[in-house]
């Protein structure tokens, strides 16, 4: 028999806060923090105001070679881990799955590089660990003394919902019996910002920094970058019943596709996004019409918005699912955006509150249930949806 799988923690670093608390009341009374970075005034970005690692974890050595967005996975891997009840020998056999992504910084690293020599006198002897995608899952390894099964995942704006899926797996098969997972990411550098202007895929303008990240409303101009992490404990149903552990939801399906279309574009008619989302619908053994919400990868760009609304209305053709899009309140964050948007899913089923798709004005599909103005209502099902770049297409279904 096939274990069922629950979520016993989380920690939660984002713009909207770093625990539960003050990111429902950041929610409710619609606060957010959307501001026109210091060396480029033509974007807006939605930064995490007053991080410091140390917060999270205490001193140690190690942090040097962190990169920003590695150190958001660690110290939400941490802060998840504080609060599971779980003490460090208990981690020993645990599983550990990350999604991460590349460290765009360069300039900031590397601000003076003369015909390709990056060396200098005070160039660290171990740089390389800030590029490498599994610094953030050694040091938490380390940290936290998790000795199992592992995996590191970059798979663009996929990676972190993919690394809650794969540790959803591997404990359901009966391989592991808990693991810590999720991921952490920033792209707000100099360099980051420059290779999504690059791709035309950022929001750029003179309005209001509020009024910039809309997704699926017909004015869209791409998206909003954010940035933070979010990690999870999970482990077996039975097991956290036995230690009387807070469930935050089960984890009931998974299911990961690639398009193998563009590097950038998402495929035209969405077949391979339909197919991971029915896919993980089927694993969940729910049908479509026993889904209460759907979050959405909702970017804001034009491509994204509209292939994914054509898939809600194949998929869910005949339901009304209510649909959100976490990214109009923090931003894209990435590879983290997927543990993110389920760590606030999560909240927002235990509030029984669904905040609503901020700006959305005029909704580029009429016959999709938008949610239009927070609302507090109970709903039981929700699908998280993640499309990145390069086709990576993942999804996760959880109840409460």
């Amino acid at each position: 028999m096939k274990r069922r799988v629950v979520i016993t923690s989380m920690g939660v670093i984002s713009s909207l806060g770093d625990n539960d608390g003050e990111i429902v009341k950041n929610l409710k009374e619609r606060k957010v923090n959307f501001e026109r970075p210091v060396f480029d005034s033509d974007v807006v970005t939605a930064p995490v105001a007053n991080f410091n690692i140390r917060d999270y974890t205490g001193r140690f050595k190690d942090g040097r070679y962190l990169s920003r967005g590695a150190k958001f996975a660690v110290a939400a891997a941490m802060s998840a881990i504080q609060y599971s009840g779980y003490k460090k020998e208990d981690l020993a056999e645990a599983g550990l799955f990350v999604g991460t992504g590349p460290n765009l910084d360069i300039g900031g690293e590397f601000p003076e590089i003369k015909e390709g020599n990056i060396d200098r006198e005070d160039l660290q002897a171990l740089w390389i660990l800030k590029f490498l995608p599994n610094t953030a899952a050694s040091i938490i390894a380390k940290l936290a003394g998790v000795h199992g099964e592992n995996l590191t995942v970059s798979t663009a704006c996929s990676a972190s919902l993919q690394a809650v899926g794969e540790a959803f797996r591997k404990i359901k098969a009966g391989h592991l019996d808990s693991a810590i997972a999720g991921g952490g990411d920033s792209r707000l550098s100099h360099g980051g910002i420059l290779a999504y202007k690059k791709a035309g895929a950022l929001y750029a303008g003179n309005s209001d920094p509020d009024k910039a990240s809309r997704p699926f409303d017909s004015n869209r101009r791409g998206f909003v970058p954010g940035e933070g992490g979010s990690f999870f404990l999970l482990e077996t149903l039975e097991k956290a019943r036995e230690r009387g552990a807070t469930i935050y939801g089960e984890i009931c399906g998974y299911a990961s596709s690639l398009d193998a279309y563009t590097m950038t574009a998402p495929e035209r008619d969405g077949k391979w996004g339909r197919i991971a989302v029915t896919a993980a619908l089927r694993e969940a053994e729910m049908s479509p019409s026993q889904i209460d919400v759907i979050s959405t990868h909702g970017t804001g760009t034009l491509l994204n918005d509209a292939r994914e609304a054509t898939l809600i209305e194949d998929i869910y053709a005949g339901c009304t699912p209510r649909v959100i899009a976490l990214k109009s309140w923090i931003g894209h964050t990435s590879s983290a955006c997927g543990a993110l948007e389920l760590a606030i899913s999560l909240l927002c089923m235990r509030e029984n509150y669904l905040p609503e798709i901020r700006n959305l004005e005029e909704p580029c599909h009429e016959d999709i249930n938008f949610i239009r103005n927070g609302e507090n209502s109970s709903f039981g099902t929700c699908v998280i949806e993640n499309f990145g770049f390069g086709g990576q297409n993942s999804v996760l279904v959880i109840r409460k």
